[in-house]
């Protein structure tokens, strides 16, 4: 073999190993194959790719190779030897650089979804994600009956079918507190209802809240929010669609904003109802289909599996015990709130 050594872009006496090795018919040390890792490592850290490491290596053992039968199998070995070590050291490399970026994702997220940070820096920080926060930006909130994570199944199953659809568009996909959360421009819904029907598919069933299109760092926080506190509100109400929109539960918040004045009602109206045979559950039941289908008996009648006669005789009942009748005008909003209120409240589960 030749003993001159190669380019320094080659491992600082890697020709007298393999010299070394054809000699002696060794192996590599322990401390060789650590100075080895320790240089793949520093490759990747400068920004050769994996293949031009190996290349280098190969071709400068190529141009020092001789062509002594006896030397082969021992300096191939230490070929091999050197190049996995390498290698590994490479693959080191690029583990903590995951490790590095994973985490200063998981930050950023942490720091976007709380407002934590200052919007400055915030603003700039997104850029290297992807995104604008000058602009507009709606998030939905995908909950399923497990807590994900984003390396699990589902999050992954999401992610694909979304960028696959879209690319990335300015997207931002995540996971937060074990649900599925995406942040998109403000325009375009299509995005989140399609990542919302992923959700659908991906969790067997999960349901996705959306919240509206607002400006800038502090409006994702704001329709992040918009969105937790309509899945959260959606599940007191026992709603089961499986995309909901924030703009359609609005009347909720103001209805629940004197969570005082929403007690009094439900006591004062509903209240009588604690003294039916069997409680009012059954009665709660018929005002929540009967308003749901609109105040039509017909079909409440069919949701509830009664006949009209039932029906006619069970809001008679309610009438009587309230003082409020659900098919009059002047009665019928009264009714209607307080009954939304029970269900906010978790009345009468839990006492006001």
């Amino acid at each position: 073999m030749s003993t001159s050594e190669p380019s320094a872009d080659c491992y600082d006496g890697y020709v007298r190993l393999l010299i070394s090795a054809a000699a002696t018919g060794r192996l590599l040390t322990r401390a060789e194959r650590e100075a080895l890792r320790t240089f793949g490592e520093q490759a990747a850290t400068d920004g050769v790719t994996l293949r031009q490491l190996v290349s280098r290596h190969l071709q400068a053992a190529r141009e020092s190779w001789s062509a002594s039968p006896r030397s082969t199998d021992a300096t191939l070995a230490v070929m091999t030897q050197a190049i996995d070590a390498m290698a590994e050291g490479y693959d080191r490399a690029q583990h903590y650089a995951v490790r590095e970026q994973e985490a200063s994702r998981r930050e950023f997220i942490d720091d976007l979804l709380y407002g934590r940070s200052d919007l400055g820096r915030l603003a700039e920080r997104a850029e290297r994600f992807g995104l604008r926060l000058s602009h507009a930006h709606a998030v939905a909130v995908a909950a399923g009956p497990g807590s994900y994570t984003e390396g699990d199944e589902a999050p992954r199953r999401v992610e694909r079918a979304v960028i696959g659809r879209f690319g990335d568009r300015r997207i931002l996909l995540t996971t937060k507190e074990g649900r599925m959360v995406c942040v998109a421009p403000g325009d375009q819904r299509d995005v989140l209802t399609y990542f919302a029907k992923q959700a659908h598919a991906a969790t067997d069933g999960g349901r996705t809240a959306i919240g509206r299109s607002h400006r800038g760092a502090g409006g994702v926080v704001h329709s992040y929010e918009e969105a937790l506190n309509t899945l959260d509100l959606s599940a007191r109400l026992g709603l089961d669609a499986p995309v909901l929109d924030t703009s359609d539960f609005l009347v909720y918040p103001v209805l629940t904003r004197d969570r005082q004045a929403m007690a009094d009602l439900v006591r004062t109206t509903l209240g009588p109802l604690l003294r039916a045979r069997g409680g009012p559950a059954t009665h709660l039941e018929t005002l929540t289909a009967y308003f749901d289908a609109g105040c039509n008996a017909t079909e409440t009648a069919r949701r509830l599996s009664l006949s009209i006669r039932a029906l006619t005789y069970r809001l008679e009942r309610i009438h009587q015990l309230t003082g409020n009748n659900p098919t009059g005008p002047q009665h019928r909003y009264t009714l209607q709130t307080a009954v939304i209120g029970a269900r906010m409240l978790n009345w009468p589960a839990q006492s006001l």
